[in-house]
């Protein structure tokens, strides 16, 4: 190999050894420059002998660089490829599609009807629309859709909750709105639409009505003018009707091959007073793809994200942007969230039911699947949006898999947590020998917390499947090696290798008479058991490990006991 082509090949495997090494933030290797470099120059295979080593070479020199090195040399000697790998790696990032039309801005909102707290599915809304905020630069709002006070009656405790669960989740929407403050709002543009000869007033009895829409035919209020409707509007403002006596229609196409979309109606008059004292004089309201429809012009959405099932709302909404002559927003449409792990249906209702029937403790119940019980339980919800946005925005259902929060959680939590002992249904055993505490550390990957002290005194609890045969022994963890003879622990020493060659079991443990009473709560109920003494001293909301069990959530301390709730292994 003459010295004009050597440097032909140092120069290409400089080339790969750097997109290699910046590409995975690691020391480049032979093997993965030399697939590339000999298939790129097919003309350095006469020479495959000597290739090798003259890649070795230049793969030792680049390893000895900074990273911020190798990128600044990848950037001199192949900026395309450089700038490739860098899109590349933006596009990795995002686990959600890109929006379209977004040069005009980016303005979401969150809907959420406020009849209870969050359950779990909730946290997919919030989390897309923050995210697409933060990517965007653009501005999410919540909107309290609260325009029904009787089947999706609101619970004034809901609101608050909710707002809380969105800054939980690690978001702050830009504008809060309730659409039961709006109703004049809603009321003069439902004016408009009547004089533009958009909507009518409608009479009929319900089954009527769905009969003759359902065959393609008019109702005989169809054609009624803009004056007698809008004086019958104005006695449905006023509160002159009842509950299904008048209803305000959208005048679309009756003769649409969806009956779904045919002159569907905008307001319809509800007896029963909102629990919001704003709001409680009102009794005529106007239906959600009224209300929303509005709002979203009216606040300036662009993208809206909504459930494959409400697609319908879409087109009904189009017939008022029409007569309006507004933009439709772009809609992304998804498939239902579901969640694995739990025996609760996801629904509002049922769980509201289950509480009310006294089979779940409350929306923290940690058998209840609500962000409240994932929060009272330690789950960051940092932990609960990265989960929501690798599901996506696909049009099909998706599935949850908790094993991934908790995943995600469990790299958020575990640095900080310090390791305790809890034994669960506790077997006593006397201890002969041996000094007088165990001391384990505080955390195994930082020694500079140092140590805990266990007190042994006279007798150590273990759980029933750890207790050793008869003549046989286990490792109390920090303490040291026993063997189970004559119903007592026999101390015979602390030499490691018992457990390193010898195979010794090693096992958590709490002291029988100083322990801390603890009951910890889990998804499959509430498990008492001993800690070790130091676990009083924590304080509340902190997460801890005990060991063997699993990561907790530290929730109270009293003479009687302390409460913990158990968060994942």
């Amino acid at each position: 190999m003459d010295s004009e082509l050597r440097e032909r090949v140092e120069r290409a495997a400089r080339t790969h050894a750097l997109l290699n090494a910046v590409k995975y933030d690691s020391d480049a290797d032979v093997g993965a420059v030399m697939g590339p470099l000999m298939g790129e120059h097919p003309e350095f295979r006469e020479h495959s002998d000597e290739i090798p080593g003259v890649v070795a070479g230049v793969v030792s020199e680049v390893n000895d660089l900074s990273a911020d090195e190798r990128r600044a040399r990848l950037e001199a000697l192949a900026p395309e490829e450089l700038e490739e790998l860098e899109a590349e790696d933006e596009e990795d990032e995002h686990a959600l599609p890109d929006l379209p039309n977004v040069d005009d801005g980016v303005v979401m909102r969150a809907a959420p009807n406020p009849n209870g707290p969050w359950h779990l599915g909730h946290a997919r809304m919030p989390a897309v629309i923050g995210t697409y905020k933060e990517r965007y630069d653009g501005r999410f709002i919540c909107r309290f859709d609260d325009t029904d006070p009787e089947t999706k009656r609101p619970d004034l405790d809901a609101y608050d909750a909710i707002l809380d669960a969105i800054e939980y989740l690690g978001f702050e929407p830009d504008e809060v709105l309730r659409a039961s403050d709006r109703l004049e709002t809603y009321y003069d543009h439902a004016r408009e639409l009547i004089d533009y000869g958009g909507a009518y007033t409608c009479s009929c009895p319900q089954g009527e009505f769905s009969d003759l829409k359902n065959s393609g035919e008019a109702c005989p209020h169809r054609e009624k003018d803009a004056e007698t409707t809008r004086e019958e509007f104005e006695a449905m403002v006023d509160g002159d009707y009842s509950a299904g006596e008048m209803v305000l229609r959208v005048r679309t196409d009756i003769t649409h091959k969806n009956p779904a979309l045919r002159d569907w109606v905008a307001f319809r008059m509800i007896d029963r007073p909102h629990p919001r004292p704003e709001a409680e004089d009102y009794r005529c309201w106007p239906m959600l793809d009224f209300q929303s429809g509005v709002d979203d012009h009216l606040t300036g959405v662009t993208h809206i994200i909504r459930g494959i099932d409400l697609q319908d709302s879409a087109k009904r909404q189009r017939f008022v942007y029409d007569y309006f002559d507004w933009e439709y927003p772009e809609v992304v449409h998804w498939g239902h969230v579901q969640v694995d792990e739990y025996d609760v249906k996801l629904s509002t209702s049922t769980i509201k039911e289950l509480i009310d029937a006294g089979e779940l403790d409350g929306w923290d119940d940690p058998r209840a699947p609500t962000i409240a019980s994932l929060r009272r339980r330690g789950i960051r919800g940092e932990a609960i949006v990265d989960a929501m946005i690798e599901l996506g925005t696909s049009t099909s259902n998706v599935e949850l898999s908790m094993s991934a929060v908790y995943s995600t959680n469990r790299d958020l939590i575990d640095d900080d947590a310090d390791r305790y002992f809890f034994v669960r249904d506790g077997v006593e055993l006397p201890v002969s020998g041996g000094p007088d505490a165990g001391h384990p550390p505080v955390h195994p990957e930082h020694e500079e917390r140092g140590r805990r002290d266990v007190p042994v005194d006279d007798a150590v609890l273990v759980e029933p499947a750890d207790v050793p045969d008869e003549g046989e022994r286990v490792w109390l963890k920090g303490f040291g090696c026993v063997r189970h003879a004559d119903g007592e622990l026999a101390y015979v020493g602390d030499d490691i290798d018992a457990v390193r060659e010898e195979g010794v079991p090693v096992v958590h443990w709490a002291p029988a008479e100083r322990g801390v009473s603890v009951r910890l709560r889990t998804m499959d109920g509430d498990v008492t058991g001993v800690a070790e003494p130091g676990f009083a001293d924590t304080a509340v909301d902190e997460m801890v490990q005990f060991e063997r069990v699993g990561f907790a959530r530290v929730d109270a301390h009293d003479d009687a006991e302390s409460v913990a709730y158990f968060a994942h292994e």
